[in-house]
């Protein structure tokens, strides 16, 4: 089974109109709010400038397919002197109640123009930009000295005003692809993690599992999955947010083949024990094969960060070689038939 490419992807291009989103638009954050019956969608941006500062806009649409931006401004951003000042990045978002809770990856410092840098993973450090006003302080952890990513929370009601609370992953541990589970399971509430920690045998950056009394406080985390498959060779991390089924909790996660390409694959987790995989894809669903997802700032990545389902479509939102946003689809209940069938 394969996911249906919408025909006229991308759904969402930089707009040169505006410096903060004239680069690139990616990784967005879907949901579809019943009470104003519309499709919200939140997405990465970042301009042309050299500290490129990422932040995050505002789409809406009526059918899911076509969105229009909401405001010539960023809706949620980091503000210079706070510990998200660097860029705010990777939407994910959850309901529980009548609020909109927010994860997101940040850096304490800009990235710059990190497609462009000297970058190698693991033998130099994370990119940043510094301008006269930036600084180090001796003793720092390792997310501001060395600028790794570290994941924080904010809420909304309304996606015009949002409350940030700070950081929820580890201060001197890489943590991104980081999201929370709409509800609670046995009284705890459960995150998903990639830290870029290794444990035992296992030699790359994977999917992670936590469980915490608040939002804010989780216990240490435990490996949920690792790369099997040679899609998923080099590393692997979560995609969208959980979606509850009669057959577990269902969610997206991405694999990277040994040659750096991005594909997509799905999971059914247990729903009393989600560290139990109930079922998982062998092959991958989608993979990158349009001109716009094989050109750009990352050559060669599909990456689920939103997903819908409504009336019986699951809806896929995608970012396109970090450069644009495209959407993809599948009946629901035949895709969790079909992955079903892919017991673990």
């Amino acid at each position: 089974m394969k996911f249906e490419k919408y025909a006229g992807n991308p759904i969402l291009k930089p707009n040169e109109k505006n410096e903060w989103e004239e680069r690139c638009v990616l990784n967005p954050a879907v949901v579809y709010d019943e009470k104003s019956q519309e499709f919200i969608m939140l997405y990465r941006a970042a301009g042309n400038d050299a500290r490129h500062q990422i932040k995050l806009g505002l789409a809406k649409s009526k059918d899911g397919i076509h969105f229009d931006r909401v405001s010539d401004t960023p809706v949620f951003e980091g503000h210079h002197d706070d510990p998200d000042g660097g860029c705010v990045e990777d939407p994910r978002l959850i309901k529980i109640g009548d609020v909109y809770y927010l994860t997101y990856a940040a850096r304490a410092y800009a990235p710059g123009r990190y497609w462009l840098e000297p970058y190698v993973e693991g033998v130099t450090k994370a990119p940043r930009y510094l301008d006269e006003t930036d600084f180090f302080c001796e003793g720092l952890p390792a997310f501001a000295n060395d600028n790794i990513t570290a994941t924080y929370l904010a809420a909304t009601k309304d996606f015009k005003t949002f409350k940030k609370f700070g950081r929820i992953t580890e201060a001197t541990v890489d943590d991104r692809d980081v999201y929370l589970f709409p509800e609670k399971v046995n009284g705890k509430y459960v995150m998903i993690s990639r830290p870029k920690f290794k444990n035992g045998e296992i030699k790359m950056p994977s999917i992670w599992i936590s469980y915490g009394d608040d939002l804010m406080n989780f216990e240490k985390p435990k490996l949920l999955m690792t790369g099997n498959e040679w899609w998923e060779a080099q590393r692997m991390g979560g995609g969208t947010p959980p979606i509850k089924t009669e057959k577990g909790w269902f969610m997206l996660y991405h694999g990277v083949d040994d040659k750096g390409v991005y594909r997509v694959g799905a999971v059914l987790l247990d729903l009393e024990n989600p560290e139990k995989i109930v079922a998982r894809t062998k092959d991958f669903l989608m993979e990158p094969d349009q001109p716009f997802e094989l050109q750009g700032i990352y050559e060669g990545c599909v990456f689920p960060t939103g997903a819908v389902v409504k009336d019986e479509t699951l809806y896929v939102y995608y970012g396109c070689a970090d450069t644009y946003i495209g959407l993809a689809s599948c009946n629901f209940k035949e895709l969790i038939e079909f992955l079903n069938r892919q017991k673990a």
